[in-house]
This record gives C-alpha cells, sequence and structure tokens, in this order.
C-alpha cells in the first residue's frame, strides 16, 4: 500500500506545507514542537482540511482541492492514535475494542478474540483503562484502531506521556504491533532516538515545511540541513562561509576546514558529529580550543572545549582520552570527509 500527502494550509502566522509518499513500513516524521507533526496527522485523517493539494491512500483519493473531494474521517480508512489513547474510561477492554468494530455479533465475537490473542490482552478483557499500565492502555488503542481495518496508521507521539522505563517497554510492545500491520505507518516524534528504533524512513519538518524523504541511517550519517542535523543528534555547528579554493570557514570556530565534498549551493553552517573528532597536534583541520570539561563518568568520556567565537562548546568523544586539565590548550581534527556541509 502507498499514501501520498501533498498539503498546504495557512494560519496566518503559520503555514503548513508537507509533501512525501510513503508505502509499508513506519515512516517517521520528526521535527520539533509546534512545527506542523500533529496538524499533518490531522489533515490526513481528515480532521482539519488542507487549503491545496491532494491525499491519496493506495489509489483512493481521500483530499483533493481542485476535483473538491474531501471524504469524511469515518470514510478514509485512516486509524489515529492520539497521545492519550482517548479510550472510553467507564468501558472495559472488551467494550473499547467493541467500539472499532463493523459487522454481524458472531463478526465481532471473532474479531475480539483474535485481538485479544494478537495484542497479548488475555485475562484483561474486563478491566477498565484506569486499571491498566500505560502499555497495555496503548495496545487496547491500537487494537480498536484495528479492529476497523484502516489502510494506515498515524500515531501521534504515543510515547510522549511515559517515563523513560516505561517508554521503553511500551516502545517494544509497540514495535512488536506494528511489525504485523500490513500498511503504511506515521509515527509523529520528536525524538531521534525514536526514529533510530522504530522507522524506517524519516520525514523532517521544519517550521511547516518538510524536507524531502531520507531513510534513517542517511539522516544520522549525514544530514544536510540545519534542521535535519540538530534533529540527528549532533552537537557540534557553526555558521560557515565558503571560500574561493572549495575549502569552507567555520566562523564560530575560527578557523578554515578542507571538506571532501563540493560545497552545496546555499551553504549556511557546517557541523561535525562527536564521535568524528579527535585529538592531534596543530595542523591542518584541526580546531585549537580550551578544554572547559571533562565529562569522564560517560563511556566513552566527554570532552567539552571553547573554540573561537562561538557560544556553545565543542563535544568530542574519542575513543581513548588522556588526563586533561581545564584550561589546557588542544586541538581537535575533523576529517575532511566526516565535515558536514549544510544549508540553512
Amino acid at each position: 500500500m502507498s499514501l501520498l500527502v501533498d498539503i498546504r494550509k495557512d494560519f496566518g502566522s503559520f503555514r503548513l506545507d508537507v509533501s512525501f509518499e510513503t508505502g509499508d513500513g513506519v515512516l517517521g516524521l520528526l521535527g520539533a514542537s509546534g512545527c506542523g507533526k500533529s496538524m499533518t496527522l490531522r489533515c490526513i485523517a481528515g480532521i482539519v482540511r488542507p487549503d491545496a493539494g491532494r491525499i491519496v491512500l493506495d489509489g483512493k483519493v481521500l483530499f483533493d482541492k481542485e476535483k473538491g473531494i474531501n471524504l469524511p474521517p469515518q470514510k478514509r480508512g485512516v486509524g489515529l492514535l492520539f497521545q492519550n489513547y482517548a479510550l472510553f474510561p467507564h468501558m472495559t477492554v472488551r467494550d473499547n475494542l467493541r467500539a472499532g468494530m463493523t459487522g454481524s455479533r458472531r463478526e465481532k465475537e471473532a474479531q475480539l478474540t483474535g485481538l485479544v490473542e494478537r495484542l497479548g490482552l488475555r485475562g484483561l478483557e474486563h478491566r477498565r483503562p484506569a486499571q491498566l499500565s500505560g502499555g497495555q492502555q496503548q495496545r487496547v488503542a491500537l487494537g480498536r484502531i484495528l479492529a476497523g481495518k484502516p489502510g494506515v496508521l498515524l500515531l501521534d507521539e504515543p510515547l510522549s506521556a511515559l517515563d523513560s522505563y516505561l517508554r521503553w517497554q511500551v516502545e517494544l510492545e509497540l514495535l512488536d504491533v506494528l511489525s504485523g500491520f500490513e500498511g503504511p505507518v506515521v509515527l509523529v516524534t520528536h525524538s531521534r532516538d525514536e526514529v533510530e528504533r522504530l522507522c524506517r524512513d524519516v520525514c523532517v519538518l521544519d517550521r511547516g515545511r518538510s524536507e524531502p524523504l531520507r531513510t534513517v541511517p542517511q539522516l544520522l550519517r549525514a544530514p544536510d540541513t540545519v534542521a535535519s542535523c540538530l534533529l540527528s543528534g549532533c552537537k557540534n555547528l557553526s555558521r560557515a562561509r565558503a571560500c574561493p579554493d572549495g575549502r569552507v570557514e567555520a566562523l564560530d570556530w575560527g578557523v578554515t576546514l578542507r571538506c571532501a565534498s563540493p560545497l552545496p549551493q546555499g551553504l549556511t553552517h557546517v557541523a561535525v558529529q562527536s564521535r568524528a573528532l579527535s585529538l592531534a597536534a596543530a595542523g591542518e583541520n584541526t580546531i585549537p580550543c580550551r578544554v572547559e570539561r571533562v565529562l569522564d563518568q560517560s563511556v566513552p568520556p566527554i570532552l567539552l572545549c571553547a573554540a573561537g567565537k562561538g557560544p556553545a562548546l565543542l563535544r568530542a568523544e574519542p575513543p581513548s582520552l588522556p588526563p586533561l586539565a581545564a584550561g589546557q590548550p588542544v586541538s581537535l581534527h575533523v576529517p575532511p570527509e566526516r565535515l558536514l556541509l549544510l544549508r540553512g
């Protein structure tokens, strides 16, 4: 199955402009709070009507502004899981699951039995949501959605309200459920770790605009915009200026660096991942720094250094670290092939 989304929505002070196409598997919508991730899901589900564009699910047009098509939510075949799961608090697990079913009584009973087994809810059928753990509540909410036989699953930050221990447990349970779903899954998150563990592809949203789809390894290893770089977890970023000789001046680090790749049009920043930096004698592609702090309780140890005029500290995670004192001068080497060249 496939999902095509190409929509625009003007809210006055904020404009949503999102375009992507995905097939079976989990696509992560990754972005900071307020970038339009949840609004995108609501447009797909039919809760919010875009101003322009189209949405197509496996050849079925859900929305097309030019053709005047705007199917109601109940006719779209879309399953949307809200952050709070939206279970009926006065109903049992059994009744919550049945709320999403259609068909005869016998068909509903057969489907209910199948969902209870598939989602590991045996023995919980007569409990109410308040008597369930966070992971159990999520499985019931997903079961209710799956009972409607959706063509696509939309998950709106399903792990954001959980503490770290419970989040890990629920994430594993969610992964099991998603692995058995045949169709596209769109997962909204602001966590690069969730994207790395749960998703195959990722679409970065930055201030309402979507970037081209990429695989998760592409995002983590070679981001090409400032937004995707920051969301990938890279901590070392500097404003940059292209030099006539093909090198790049890192303005915040006070150095000019050699690159392994041609400079892209629209270059605004450079970045380097913490584990790409190593201690070296002064020379080509090194950044003169001053040690600010060593976090030696981490594995590997984390070295924080001040360089140039940038307000942020450079973070390095070399495989080994000699004894260093605060204020000591050091040089950090940047491999040309590991220097990330970014557009704004």
